[in-house]
């Protein structure tokens, strides 16, 4: 362990080693955040908003490289990724032949080389995972609508998360947590969202006529 530390801590790999280290940390708190319904990707902002008319050049890198139609901190996660698994390639092939490239230039090498690879993988992500909104509708809108627990069981305490389609064909995954007056809704319960204050969304039982009125709706 200790010779694989050295080697990841070598000054030529450092750069990516930090990335790497960053990376899981981002990705191991989210996901233990995620199992008790919250999210840290709110605390950094859920998306990316870029300006596509404006000359700005790093606008136009981000833009290319799908920002705003995936979260955040997904896109942070991933980016370090890359630039990790590309540096640690890149420096491994120049050992093979027996030298080191210097760590400046195999960051900006290994820059280079990620933000295609990003871009591809980016757009990929954003078609499959949840949103939780887009520009088409305003979380107001969610109201009066029926969604299913996806992280639960909602109750008075910790809220949990929800998922929904909205009528753009969008999914969304909302924070949301039982009213006072309605028991405990376990995952796989369909809920009508009722209210929303300052953190979450506030749902009960699905009336049985609502969600076969929703079900029809969308066939």
């Amino acid at each position: 362990m200790s010779a694989l530390t050295d080697i990841l801590l070598a000054p030529d790999l450092r750069p990516f080693a930090v990335a790497a280290a960053i990376m899981l940390a981002l990705g191991g708190i989210e996901l233990l955040a995620t199992l008790v319904g919250f999210s840290i990707s709110e605390l950094v902002g859920k998306e990316v908003t870029v300006d596509a008319d404006s000359g700005n050049g790093l606008g136009g890198l981000f833009l290319w490289i799908n920002a705003g139609r995936l979260p955040l901190l997904i896109l942070i996660i991933l980016a370090l990724g890359v630039f990790s698994i590309a540096g640690f390639f890149l420096q491994g092939l120049a050992h093979g032949v027996g030298i080191s490239i210097p760590a400046s230039i195999a960051a900006l090498a290994a820059a280079a080389c990620s933000i295609p690879v990003i871009r591809v993988t980016s757009r990929g992500i954003a078609r499959i995972i949840p949103r939780d909104e887009t520009y088409a509708v305003e979380e107001a809108d969610f109201i009066g609508h029926v969604a299913e627990v996806s992280i639960g069981p909602l109750d008075q305490g910790l809220p949990g998360r929800v998922r929904l389609k909205d009528v753009f064909g969008n999914w969304h995954s909302l924070v949301a947590r039982a009213s006072p007056e309605s028991t405990p809704l376990p995952v796989g319960a369909s809920v009508l969202l009722v209210d929303r204050d300052a953190k979450s969304f506030i749902a009960i039982s699905a009336p049985t006529d609502l969600i076969a009125q929703q079900r029809s709706d969308r066939a």
